[in-house]
């Protein structure tokens, strides 16, 4: 029982590191960007190409799988999200929908259909026994670096100027810039960072999650989940529907083999039809 529910709470971690961008754009900067997974993907396939083609060591693949969406995000950015900021979340989801295939497509065409393999280091293979409990040595990597990240993102947003300035850009932005707020280099900013936490979630999870081009399909919906069932007015709801929702997705999965993947989604239904605003958020 306590083997599962550390492989869910390394579960729920990895989930959180994958959406927490999704999380950001969608609840600090109201915008709805499906192609959330596109940038996980595109993290993934850096440390299995670096890993594989060129025998970079895995955890110097992890920053280079942070930086390289982080640019893409960027770029993509200034030259195409920004163009929708005002539109309708329909015209936002159609778009963002678009480059989810775009991206599909080309690394199918580049990269082939095949599952993506890595190879982790010897030192983070295995489990070892901690008090009669099975603990998966990349699990508890896992835990611990995403950890780290929680805190970190939790302690930029809440207590930085940055933070603030990104509350009060998104709260007023004509205000904003009247106070000298520079809200396109914080908006530009956000999305680089949410687009690069979405590579490292995914370089980190190509070996628990695998990693073929269809990823950002498969995956989608679980981001979607975490936002839904956290709410968007604070990082430490999707944090804690994470943890949930990793925790019942590996117990759902080994306790009830036939239903397990059903349980997240009647979660998602009950929680949308008993607090729309998600489980962990403020009510407005």
């Amino acid at each position: 029982m306590l083997t599962i529910l550390f492989d869910g709470v390394a579960y729920g971690m990895l989930l959180f590191v994958l959406a927490c961008g999704l999380a950001v754009t969608l609840g600090l900067m109201n915008f709805v960007n499906l192609a959330h997974g596109a940038f996980a993907m595109a993290g993934g396939y850096i440390t299995a190409v670096l890993m594989n083609r060129y025998g970079v060591p895995f955890l110097l693949t992890l920053p280079l799988a942070f930086i390289g969406p982080a640019l893409l995000g960027l770029v993509l950015e200034r030259t195409l999200y920004v163009q929708l900021y005002a539109r309708s979340h329909l015209d936002q989801v159609l778009f963002s929908i678009g480059l989810v295939f775009m991206a599909v497509a080309a690394i199918d065409y580049t990269m082939g259909s095949q599952q993506q393999l890595i190879q982790l280091p010897g030192w983070l293979q295995g489990r070892v026994d901690v008090l009669g409990v099975q603990v998966g040595l990349y699990r508890s990597f896992i835990i611990g670096v995403c950890g780290v990240l929680v805190i970190a993102l939790q302690l930029i947003l809440t207590r930085t100027r940055f933070g603030s300035r990104l509350r009060a850009a998104v709260d007023d932005p004509r205000v904003a810039r009247g106070l000298g707020i520079n809200v396109s280099a914080i908006f530009a900013t956000t999305f680089a960072v949410g687009s690069g936490l979405a590579g490292l979630g995914g370089a980190l999870g190509a070996e628990i999650l695998g990693l073929d081009p269809t990823f950002p399909l498969k995956f989608m919906i679980y981001f979607l989940i975490v936002v839904t069932v956290g709410g968007t007015t604070s990082i430490t709801g999707p944090f804690l529907a994470s943890l949930l929702l990793g925790i019942a997705d590996v117990a759902g999965k080994y306790y009830l083999p036939d239903f397990g993947a059903f349980i997240i989604y009647t979660l998602m239904i009950v929680v949308l039809v008993l607090r729309p605003q998600g489980l962990f958020a403020h009510g407005r």
